[in-house]
């Protein structure tokens, strides 16, 4: 247990004379029934079995910040980071600010903010590892470092930037609201050590004595419908119309004058307007493995349905590639395949764990895309290898035939799981640019224009064109399909963004104009394209020598048409998280850091740009 002082201050013991039935979301504040409170459970804090004597120890509790009070000290990540030990590139608890106004009616606002330990945990629904638990003491929210893998997912979901992963220990931790103090009536070291009196803690939607207000929302902090956190805030300053963030994040946020609450958008006075490429950037982007994995498995998806096409609906173009091609073409999609499964695991902090992946299939679509994709490589797998056994061993057909079959049911069943929630997990309200149909309209139309490709080549080069032109005037068909899917879903983003009044409005401006060329470029290869495989699906490839040179030019133009189309997916997304400081958590300053050295010294707190 937390060794308790003697003369521990007035300010650092925990005060919660009268408490509510009920929270502002409808929630009950008791977590467990009253007749069940009195047994306890340990939390085995450092091995001690000892239960906590905190009366509301099975009660919801929460921040408050005053942000009337708050001087930008840092005293509170400064106390955090120690009790916690945490290196300089870690802290569970950041100050951030906002400011707006002009002089002499000037506004600052600082934020001091850490886990919400909220009462609809996305992170612990989004974990694929089972890493995070909601107690019903004090209602924390705790993840066990020890279990996660290390695949950044709640880092994603969560609103707030509470869970933290640390490249170097590849594994993430977070705020674990300081319960081995809580358990001796002690509120948590960030809040004891806080100059201006701002934080306090207590149970929820109880008001902190000296203060008025509980507001669930403040200028710069992300809506709390995503989550219901458990913090609430006082602000009785007034303020400016617009407020702009400390950090480098191209935001404002503009207040509503018939709502009263403050909405993100585009900061045209820090968002550049020249139109520029970035290709080292975009293509060196720290998620290239999700790209891999992405565009590999989505391809092999594609083609995996034209195979069965071929052998179950008996299109006649399809079964010619399935006669003549079809060795090396599951060949190329095992390969395919085993790349991207291969790039996405190593991407994890800990490979080694991967097996973990499964933990959290009630809630995770993590868990169900790794269980729908390793379904779909079992079920591809299995259909090769019968199908392949069928025709080298006739004997036994009466064995491999049906088993072929049952295998290309479990891997289209496999295949469709695996996809809906490749689709699924990145529509998350936290990050508004993916949160929407055109990620699925991606996706989908990248495996039937890929997949269609892959198919076209393979079979090219087994049979050579003339033999295979019908073939691939079928699969131009297919082709442009997944082109007009993808086109029309970029069409009702982008009018979507534009319109926005969010973080996504944020990133599709910088589409426009920091990788406003590699943008341009992506959809005028996508036209070309389009226009290119509707000639081949109605003509066909020309009758000469120039035929195999725009075949081949066709399917380069379509690989780095996905490949720049998934890499802006990436890089450009901006979280509803919260604002940073001049250096603290500031894009930025890091990249700053990192061109100038800065970056090399511990004590600047950049995280290493490694995984």
């Amino acid at each position: 247990m937390f060794p308790r002082r003697e003369n521990e201050p007035d300010y650092a013991l925990l005060k919660d004379p009268a408490i509510k039935d009920v929270n502002r979301y409808g929630l009950e504040i008791d977590l467990l029934e009253r007749s069940d409170q009195p047994e306890g459970v340990s939390f085995c804090i450092n091995g001690d079995e000892e239960v906590g004597d905190n009366p509301n120890r099975y009660k919801q509790h929460g921040f408050h910040f005053t942000a009337d009070n708050c001087i930008g000290c840092h005293a509170c990540e400064a106390a955090c980071s120690e009790k916690n030990n945490l290196p300089p590139h870690l802290s569970f608890r950041s100050v951030g600010f906002v400011e707006g106004g002009s002089y002499p009616d000037f506004s600052r606002i600082n934020i001091s903010m850490a886990c919400n330990h909220c009462d609809d945990p996305v992170c612990l629904k989004g974990c694929p590892t089972r890493a995070y638990t909601k107690f019903a003491e004090y209602g924390a929210v705790l993840q066990d470092p020890d279990i996660c893998f290390g695949c950044g997912y709640c880092t994603w979901v969560c609103p707030y930037n509470a869970p933290q992963l640390d490249p170097i220990e590849g594994q993430v931790q977070k705020c674990n609201m300081c319960v081995d103090r809580l358990e001796v009536g002690l509120k948590p070291a960030c809040v004891s050590a806080c100059l201006g009196n701002a934080l306090n803690f207590g149970v929820i939607e109880n008001v902190p004595e000296g203060r008025e207000h509980i507001q669930t929302e403040i200028p710069g902090f992300p809506t709390a419908e995503i989550s219901n956190p458990n913090i609430r805030f006082q602000l009785t300053k007034s303020l400016a119309r617009v407020f702009t963030r400390g950090d480098s994040a191209a935001i404002q946020y503009k207040r509503d004058d018939e709502t009263g609450r403050y909405i993100p958008g585009i900061d045209f006075t820090r968002a550049t307007d020249k139109i520029e490429a970035n290709w080292k950037k975009l293509l060196t982007s720290h998620e290239n493995a999700h790209i891999a994995f992405t565009l590999a498995s989505q391809t092999v998806m594609g083609a995996f349905l034209y195979l069965i096409a071929g052998t179950t609906i008996g299109l006649s173009e399809m079964s010619f590639a399935v006669e003549t091609s079809f060795l090396p073409l599951v060949a190329a999609m095992f390969a395919i395949m085993t790349y991207g499964m291969v790039r996405l695991n190593l991407h994890l902090g800990k490979p080694h764990r991967f097996y973990r992946g499964f933990n959290n299939l009630r809630w995770s679509p993590v868990s169900r895309e790794i269980a729908g994709v390793t379904l779909f490589f079992m079920g591809f797998c299995g259909y090769a290898v019968m199908s392949l056994a069928g025709v080298f061993l006739p004997n036994l057909a009466l064995i491999t035939a049906p088993l072929a079959s049952l295998a290309a049911a479990i891997g289209l069943i496999g295949g469709s799981v695996g996809l809906y929630y490749m689709i699924k997990l990145y529509l998350i309200p936290a990050r508004p640019f993916w949160n929407h149909p055109q990620t699925a309209t991606s996706f989908v139309g990248t495996g039937l224009t890929l997949g269609a490709g892959l198919v076209a080549l393979v079979t090219a080069l087994t049979t050579g064109l003339e033999a295979s032109s019908t073939l691939i005037r079928q699969l131009a068909q297919f082709a442009a399909f997944g082109l007009i899917i993808e086109g029309l879903g970029l069409i009702a983003h982008d009018r979507h963004m534009t319109n926005g009044q969010n973080e996504g409005a944020v990133s599709h401006y910088q589409q426009k104009t920091t990788f406003g060329l590699a943008y341009l470029l992506r959809n005028g290869l996508l036209a070309i394209n389009l226009v290119v495989t509707l000639l081949i699906a109605a003509y066909g490839l020309p009758e000469n020598a120039l035929a195999g040179y725009l075949g081949a030019g066709l399917l380069l133009s379509l690989i780095a048409m996905a490949v720049i189309g998934r890499a802006l997916f990436y890089v450009l997304v901006i979280p509803t998280t919260m604002p940073g400081a001049f250096f603290w958590k500031n894009k930025g300053f890091e990249e700053i850091a990192r061109s100038s050295g800065l970056a090399e010294m511990p004590q600047v707190g950049v995280v290493p740009d490694h995984h």
